[in-house]
């Protein structure tokens, strides 16, 4: 592992998606994104993803058109991402449902013909600090097998839910595969291997290979409970216009869903007793043995807080010179 500092991991990640094409504006969005990924100890997020995005881009039949809004209301929008990175896509997607629900009390928008959307976390943060709660879900190519199955017909899925609080927001934020396809994809840089049970490979067989896992299907999370799950979050990011089944890394769905607790109830009363409500979970008699219980997202907050006073993160060496030669500092 290499220690850099933050500023150096900002300053690498930026350099890379400039030199993919992206403007300096654009750069520092993603740059904003994958570095939150890293301090909260999601390194398959992190730099490592700006890797798959520099290739992704680079291996795109055409290059990158513009975001556009393809269908409005006052209180929806569906936006065509033009196969720009999700990033981007899911950013636009935000902004535009946090104005709307603003107005409005609530907002629906989708996105489709993007990739590589990230931590919906890192949006309902954003979403939540401005005082809404909400929920995003998100569709992609077929690479996770149902319960029973070995062929992939869900994309990896992921669902969160947000809400206000202090010290910081109740966020609930899984993916519905038994592994994330960045933690897949990071494991085969790196030569490592999954764990038994997640994946099979193009056979059907159960494999630890990543390489074989991408070229067959990952397991679902959670058994028939997970599979109904990822069935549902796959039908809502489509609901944006994405494909069922896109091919390679393409037309991810996204979906946001943002409400104002002010259209139902005293919004500061209601922040207020997430709070406690938060708190008496924190509250909550451990088991013989066990520690302290947590709320959803307290760990990724703790470790954002603890690597930002000590002003370093720790990468994998080959992540490191591999966006160094992509940045072309080497």
């Amino acid at each position: 592992m290499m220690t850099l500092s933050l500023s150096e991991a900002r300053a690498l990640v930026t350099a890379a998606m400039t030199g993919s094409g992206h403007g300096a504006g654009d750069a520092e969005t993603i740059a904003d994104h994958l570095l939150d990924c890293e301090l909260r100890g999601l390194s398959f997020g992190g730099l490592a993803r700006a890797l798959s995005i520099v290739e992704r881009v680079h291996a795109a039949p055409a290059p990158a058109r513009p975001i556009r809004v393809v269908a409005e209301t006052a209180v929806s929008a569906t936006l065509d991402g033009g196969d720009q990175v999700g990033y981007l896509v899911g950013m636009r997607a935000l902004d535009l449902a946090m104005e709307k629900a603003r107005a409005q009390g609530m907002a629906i928008v989708g996105a489709r013909n993007t990739w590589y959307t990230g931590m919906f976390s890192y949006y309902l943060e954003k979403a939540a600090a401005a005082g809404f709660a909400g929920m995003i879900a998100g569709s992609g190519p077929a690479v996770v097998a149902p319960h029973g199955g070995t062929e992939g017909r869900f994309g990896t899925n992921p669902i969160a839910f947000g809400f206000p609080a202090t010290p910081a927001p109740v966020i609930w934020d899984i993916g519905t595969s038994a592994v994330m396809y960045g933690e897949v994809m990071l494991k085969a840089r790196l030569g490592e291997k999954l764990e038994p049970g997640q994946a099979y490979d193009a056979a059907g067989e159960p494999t630890v290979d990543p390489a074989a896992a991408l070229e067959g299907a990952f397991g679902v999370w959670g058994g028939h409970k997970g599979s109904g799950l990822a069935m549902v979050v796959q039908l809502l990011g489509m609901m944006s216009g994405a494909a069922a089944a896109p091919p390679g890394v393409s037309d991810c769905g996204f979906f946001v869903l943002l409400v104002d607790p002010a259209a139902l109830t005293d919004a500061h009363d209601y922040h207020q007793r997430v709070t406690v409500f938060a708190e008496s979970i924190r509250a909550t008699r451990p088991v013989d043995g066990g520690t302290a219980v947590r709320v959803p997202f307290d760990r990724s907050a703790a470790g954002r807080e603890k690597a930002l006073r000590r002003g370093t993160i720790e990468v994998a060496e080959a992540v490191v010179a591999a966006l160094r030669r992509k940045a072309g500092h080497d």
